[in-house]
């Protein structure tokens, strides 16, 4: 994948909260009770997501060991997770240094249920659209992991600054042939809260998450997976 074939994208700063005292609904008050003015903006959802690695898990790696240019692929779509995925999206995450961006492209419809394979991964990018720099990598990288949890989505009066709350995190390990999803760990005591804030918006950032209650993170929701369901 190149910079070309994605065109001229959008950085913004993430910075994410862990908390593991509260449960969603004390989080969210706690928000709503900023001096910046949060507010709900978007009802709450799930979100289901299969997350792509080399067989190496080098892009757990670099994520762990704090590479300041990394990249995360996966397919992310919302609600049931057992479905017939009718609209999924390929998401890029690209993160340099304390900026990220993501690239999305649509993605084949699939029924997502027992017996995903990587064969059934690689059937489903071969007859697709995708760029051919996209389908490349794609063949370099197999899907490791699935994610899911509930979020909630907040942002100040202005929309400067945004807000999501993400709760019930829920990991499935992936192997390569028919995968049963028998077995998996959710953590329900855990919470990520993201605050998230275009570049122009930086020097209000300190004071603006000097107002949560909260212990900053560098970890990610597919560190926390990988960690859980392969290590």
């Amino acid at each position: 994948m190149t910079q070309s074939s994605a065109g001229k994208r959008e950085y913004r700063y993430e910075r994410k909260f862990f908390v593991d005292q509260l449960d969603a609904q004390q989080a969210l008050a706690l928000v709503k009770r900023h001096p910046a003015l949060f507010s709900e903006i978007y009802p709450p959802r799930h979100i289901n997501n299969i997350y792509f690695d080399h067989p190496l898990l080098l892009n757990f790696t670099a994520n762990i060991n704090g590479t300041s240019q990394r990249k995360k692929a996966r397919v992310r779509w919302y609600q049931e997770l057992f479905r017939e995925v009718a609209h999924p999206t390929l998401e890029f995450k690209i993160k340099e240094g304390l900026m990220g961006t993501k690239i999305s492209y649509p993605f084949p419809e699939f029924t997502f249920q027992r017996g995903f394979s990587l064969v059934f991964f690689r059937d489903l990018i071969q007859s697709s659209d995708l760029p051919p720099e996209v389908t490349y990598y794609l063949k370099t990288v197999e899907p490791v992991m699935v994610n899911r949890y509930r979020r909630w989505y907040l942002a100040t009066p202005d929309q400067a600054f945004r807000v999501t709350v993400d709760a019930n995190l829920t990991y499935y390990h992936l192997n390569t042939f028919n995968n049963r999803f028998l077995f998996h760990q959710v953590d329900r005591r855990s919470l990520v809260v993201e605050l998230k804030y275009q570049r122009e918006n930086d020097a209000r950032a300190d004071r603006i998450s000097a107002g949560f209650p909260f212990r900053m993170t560098r970890s990610s929701k597919y560190v926390q997976g990988i960690e859980r369901v392969y290590l």
